[in-house]
């Protein structure tokens, strides 16, 4: 289950969420257009909306019994959006993983700081 609190999983998270391997999904990331994780510090980082379309794929690999490339054409028929579209997100994905990282790193230098008082 999707965490409302939660921008972004990692991809250990994302495996357990989806019920593969971290190996398929790196996998998958390669097949499909659709799943773009952030990558951070070597880290990749995956919105609601790449976890909602591993589901799908998964349901249409496993379950529909869709080949890759079936599942990589409804994939894009049901998720498909403009170009500028997508530019724009991710613009604002940016931003949003950077603020976040940086309230991270604030809440850790306030935990820091109380240890060493």
């Amino acid at each position: 289950m999707l965490k409302k609190d939660r921008k972004y999983y990692r991809i250990g998270q994302v495996s357990e969420m989806v019920g593969v391997k971290p190996h398929v999904l790196r996998f998958w990331e390669s097949q499909f257009k659709y799943i773009q994780p952030r990558r951070i510090s070597g880290q990749r980082l995956y919105r609601s909306q790449d976890v909602k379309i591993l589901k799908r794929i998964k349901e249409l690999l496993y379950n529909e019994g869709y080949t890759i490339a079936g599942a990589r054409k409804k994939i894009q028929q049901e998720f498909s959006q403009p170009d500028s579209q997508r530019v724009e997100a991710k613009d604002l994905d940016s931003k949003s993983v950077l603020e976040e990282i940086r309230q991270e790193l604030l809440q850790i230098k306030r935990i820091l700081s109380q240890d060493h008082n």
